[in-house]
């Protein structure tokens, strides 16, 4: 018999339903919206250990919509613990290997299920220690993901807390006639990773690094150029949002370079208000699964000598519209 993979093994290893002691009773799950803030809302009582009923990842699924990030409380898992749970939401997100993302994989072309986001453990880290800028996660691929998990194992005693931005919240707040213009508009969001390739490299502290935040006409094209709408249509909710990250190097399709530029500057000015934002002050145990559709995400820098170790499962999604 072949090996398993991961994710396979994973669900092999599943709690079975007929384990009354590993069930999860539905009615011990309280799902709390954050007061005042512009997205997200905590779950407690869940053991994300236990094989959850299909009442519970249908009432999951319709508050994700809703609140964008979902906040499980004091969990502790093992990978394959994580990956089941992970798959009651959806497929793994699986890029092409013509398309490298974070912790793409020299021999096979492809990230891990499980990605360490982390400056801690040796081969294998991915992100550093500096600031990461608001962003959605692979919005430059043709099939962007359409969520991610990230689960908190170990935290800096400074710095390290994750943002969220409301993109939904976003484009309602803008007028009606500038929603008409955006609406009819496509982005496209180069590849990042092929950009530190032709750089030799990301900055050793997880950041950006400096390139270009407009491609103007007269620039070379690296990478593959996928478009998108620049204001996608969320699937489940049918609510508009701006899909647009604030520093990936974009550009407009069909349209003048100056005035591109500066329209995207403005609506990146405008994402970062805070009236969109949320800052999660991260605590061992918790795993935060937010809506890659409709947020941005961002890290505060924390000290390079102190361990931060967070595991991320990235879901996949379909092609914006």
């Amino acid at each position: 018999m072949t090996a398993l993979t991961q994710l396979s093994q994973a669900i092999h290893d599943a709690p079975r339903w007929h384990q009354e002691d590993q069930f999860q009773n539905p009615q011990e799950i309280k799902i709390v919206p954050l007061a005042g803030e512009a997205l997200g809302a905590a779950v407690f009582g869940l053991d994300a250990k236990k094989a959850q009923s299909g009442e519970t990842i249908l009432r999951l699924k319709q508050a994700l919509a809703e609140h964008l990030i979902l906040i499980f409380k004091q969990q502790s898992i093992d990978d394959f613990q994580y990956l089941a749970f992970a798959s009651y939401f959806g497929s793994i997100f699986r890029p092409s290997s013509d398309t490298p993302v974070l912790a793409t994989q020299s021999d096979t072309g492809t990230p891990p299920d499980v990605v360490p986001v982390s400056n801690a453990v040796g081969q294998g880290d991915y992100t550093g220690y500096g600031e990461l800028a608001p962003h959605a996660d692979h919005q430059w691929t043709p099939l962007p993901s359409f969520g991610s998990l990230l689960y908190a194992i170990e935290l800096p005693k400074d710095g390290g807390q994750t943002s969220w931005y409301n993109t939904i919240k976003a484009y309602d707040a803008l007028d009606d006639e500038t929603k008409q213009h955006l609406d009819t508009l496509q982005l496209i969001t180069y590849n990042p990773f092929v950009r530190f390739q032709s750089n030799k490299g990301a900055p050793k502290d997880g950041g950006y690094g400096t390139f270009p935040k407009y491609r103007f006409k007269d620039q070379p094209v690296i990478g593959h150029a996928y478009p998108h709408p620049l204001v996608r249509t969320h699937p489940e909710s049918g609510r508009k949002a701006l899909w647009l990250n604030t520093h990936n190097e974009v550009e407009l399709v069909n349209y003048d370079d100056q005035a591109g530029s500066e329209l995207i500057a403005k609506l990146r000015d405008h994402i970062l208000k805070p009236e969109f934002h949320y800052e999660h002050h991260w605590e061992q145990g918790d795993i935060v699964f937010w809506d890659n559709q409709a947020t941005l995400h961002s890290r505060r820098p924390f000290p390079a000598d102190q361990r931060r170790l967070l595991k991320r499962i990235s879901l996949a999604g379909g092609r914006p519209y």
